[in-house]
């Protein structure tokens, strides 16, 4: 299985090059620039694009040339980018920048759009096709949380899974969207689960529970797929 992750460089990202995939497979990590000190599971190869997904019409025309017709089975986006005083008590929609929200549409919503329009033709190829998408529960009604143009971007990656899969239902296409809790992603994979577990005192999500949860969607048969899959932490008051 060949598997693209965009926004893989750091946190989240990072723990899924280093988490998925099993003896055999491939995986091609996209970002910026390419971290040092990966360590992939064993017998996976891992490849590296580097590309800047905050010019999305470049980058997804760098992607689908650097792909050269090499096959593909899933395609996982990772990246987002929020306000600057997103989820602190200091946020007020009235003071967001204005370039600072174009970034956020254009990083959230526009560059999955135009990606997923260049690969699709490709990963339609796959006898499993799969996308999953990084949501946040953020995108959920009534989240609970007050940032505005970060909420409606989260809320527009469940739009897109939606409609692709009405659109390609027939192509067998699974589009999985993922809504995550507040995250660690301090502690890496290398890191034991359960001293990850402990930081934030039970807000936060340890990347290890949401790689498992990945590893888990994309080990299903053709005959069926996650439509969406909302991962809180255990003491979020909002759930």
């Amino acid at each position: 299985m060949k598997t693209m992750v965009v926004g893989a460089s750091k946190g989240l990202g990072r723990a899924l090059i280093e988490g998925l995939g099993d003896a055999g497979d491939t995986l091609i990590g996209v970002s910026r620039q390419r971290p040092e000190g990966l360590v992939s599971q064993a017998g996976v190869q891992v490849q590296w694009i580097e590309a800047d997904l905050a010019q999305p019409r470049q980058a997804v025309t760098q992607l689908q040339q650097a792909l050269d017709g090499q096959a593909l089975d899933t395609l996982i986006y990772n990246l987002g980018i929020w306000e600057a005083q997103a989820f602190t008590a200091a946020y007020d929609f009235l003071s967001d920048d204005d370039a600072q929200i174009e970034a956020i549409v254009s990083c959230n919503i526009s560059a999955p759009l135009l990606l997923i329009k260049r690969l699709l033709p490709t990963l339609l190829q796959s006898n499993r096709p799969r996308i999953i998408l990084t949501g946040s529960t953020s995108g959920l009604t009534q989240s609970g949380r007050p940032e505005v143009a970060f909420g409606a971007s989260k809320f527009a990656l469940r739009g897109i899974a939606d409609a692709l899969r009405e659109g390609y239902r027939q192509h067998n296409l699974g589009v999985t969207c993922l809504n995550l809790g507040y995250l660690n992603t301090d502690d890496p994979l290398t890191s034991p689960r359960e001293v990850a577990a402990q930081q934030g005192n039970g807000e936060l999500i340890p990347v290890h529970d949401v790689v498992q949860v990945v590893r888990m969607a994309l080990s299903l048969s053709s005959a069926s797929f996650v439509r969406e899959l909302t991962l809180p932490a255990i003491r979020d008051e909002r759930f």
